[in-house]
């Protein structure tokens, strides 16, 4: 039997627009087992986002509902249950590399020094183990990535969720950045369900959705 990490049933949202609203998401449907990797492609404003920040639990749906490995979707159980990797990074600019993977572990704990051990392996597996004193604006937009990568990986989590996240990058160091997070998740069994505008990077995972007029095809 397949180990099912997420469960989406009729999910629908939609947003005020003028005297009504639009339906961005219609009844969307979407499982995902562990260590499958999930693409979700779709035009500008199809819903994309919508439907990844409904996935995280950032926001509620109007309809439908969300189980994490089948259990209601709670924030409380998001910090070790989700690794979230955004287009922007988001890393504190304040601290250093290594403090910034590890502000994951701070999240659910005081961090100790398996904790420390293990930011510092996560580092070192992304390729920046000599760059782990560097502040952000110190390292280039596919450094800064592949922190945020391992930041997303700190907590083990079961679930990965990655939302545009070479949009900010060169091809290149895009698709380095998709080879990292694949690898990754594969290796140690985490779901990835990844939205992107790049069919090259959603042809490289398990399997590939389209989102049109709010649904998946």
């Amino acid at each position: 039997m397949s180990d099912v990490i997420l469960t989406a049933r009729g999910l629908r949202k939609s947003f005020p627009s003028g005297d009504g609203r639009i339906e961005v998401l219609r009844g969307v449907d979407l499982t995902v087992d562990a260590g499958e990797s999930v693409s979700i492609r779709g035009e500008s404003g199809s819903g994309k986002s919508t439907m990844l920040n409904l996935l995280a639990g950032l926001d509620a749906p109007d309809a439908g509902t969300l189980d994490w490995a089948g259990l209601p979707a709670v924030a409380d159980r998001r910090a070790s249950f989700l690794g979230i990797v955004f287009q922007s990074f988001y890393l504190i600019p304040e601290i250093d590399a290594f403090q910034n993977v590890l502000m994951a572990a701070r999240m659910l704990r005081r961090p100790g020094e398996a904790d420390r051990s293990r930011a510092r392996d996560l580092l070192a597996r992304v390729g920046l183990a000599e760059r782990a004193s560097h502040l952000p604006a110190h390292l280039s937009g596919g450094e800064r990535q592949r922190v945020a990568v391992a930041r997303a990986l700190m907590n083990s989590p079961r679930l990965m969720l990655a939302d545009e996240p070479t949009g900010n990058l060169d091809e290149h160091t895009g698709d380095a950045v998709i080879e990292l997070l694949l690898g990754l998740c594969a290796e140690t069994r985490t779901a990835l369900v990844l939205v992107t505008h790049n069919a090259g990077h959603a042809a490289k995972t398990q399997r590939a959705l389209i989102l049109r007029e709010g649904l998946f095809h």
